[in-house]
């Protein structure tokens, strides 16, 4: 018995409650406040903090910046044109409807960043949603159908409602960066879409256009991520870097531009300054 009451003793001296030794009342407060806080809330503030710079107190830009302003076009076809000296130069041919009008200025104080919006290609009031007229309408521009912005680092001397002229943004020779929808392919096949071989069409072969192996067995038992296989061809975004200009021609207001550029004759282009390293965008 008396081993037993012992015993009960020393177990109700082991979970009794220890003196605890609170902080004071400042350090106190702030320890209840961080841990109180939602960490769902905590999370999102993190996340939705800017990225600063070392050597300064300014947010990095996470977006590219264009080289400079830039047009739209209509793609009209190809052909062949014969320099002074007699070669055949294969080019591009880009006709320019009515537009390319400054829509919108942006600014750092106002958005948050500095971009210059163009409208390119008139259309019909009707064609039109009553927010995009009152759009335009507020630019005092006329009704276009395709908008789209130019990030730059700074918007000193554009205007809302201003006209924005090939010749005067670009010169013969300059290289230029040139983006479009290519043209839609639909399904298609591993040897077309990712220009796979074929096996052998004779001699008893089964397999001609086939596929093939798609990975192991059961090590890994599964197929990786990106493997080239049959799928939608096309009708992407895609940008051509670095074409030379090769004739401007003010009278037919077309320009030439050597090599192909993604689309079919009638897509819509977005020309814009090349960007080369070094010239007109810093090494680092």
């Amino acid at each position: 018995m008396a081993v037993t009451a012992s015993l009960s003793c020393i177990r109700l001296h082991n979970l009794s409650p220890k003196p605890q030794h609170f902080p004071s009342h400042s350090s106190s407060s702030s320890l209840s406040s961080s841990f109180t806080q939602n960490p769902l809330q905590t999370h999102l503030q993190l996340r939705l903090q800017p990225i600063r710079s070392a050597k300064s107190n300014l947010p990095v830009i996470q977006m590219s910046l264009e080289a400079g302003v830039g047009v739209m076009g209509t793609k009209l076809g190809m052909m062949s044109y014969f320099e002074p000296d007699g070669k055949v130069v294969p080019v591009t041919v880009v006709g320019f409807r009515e537009g390319n009008i400054v829509t919108q200025v942006k600014t750092e104080a106002t958005d948050g960043y500095n971009a210059v919006q163009v409208g390119y290609r008139r259309v019909r009031d009707r064609k039109l949603t009553k927010p995009e007229m009152g759009h335009l309408e507020k630019a005092g521009t006329i009704p276009m159908r395709h908008l789209q912005e130019f990030r730059l680092v700074a918007v000193d001397g554009f205007e809302p409602n201003q006209k924005l002229v090939f010749e005067e943004l670009f010169n013969e020779g300059d290289l230029v960066d040139v983006s479009g929808t290519t043209i839609g392919k639909g399904f298609q096949g591993g040897i077309k879409r990712h220009n796979f071989k074929r096996g052998p069409m004779t001699h008893g072969s089964k397999s001609h256009r086939a596929l093939g192996s798609i990975g192991a067995g059961t090590t890994p038992g599964r197929v990786y991520k990106g493997k080239k296989m049959p799928g939608r061809m096309g009708g992407t975004k895609t940008k051509i870097r670095k074409l030379k200009i090769v004739k401007i021609d003010n009278d037919l207001r077309i320009v030439m531009i050597k090599g192909a550029v993604p689309g079919k004759p009638g897509n819509l282009l977005r020309i814009t300054p090349a960007k080369i390293v070094g010239k007109n965008i810093p090494k680092n």
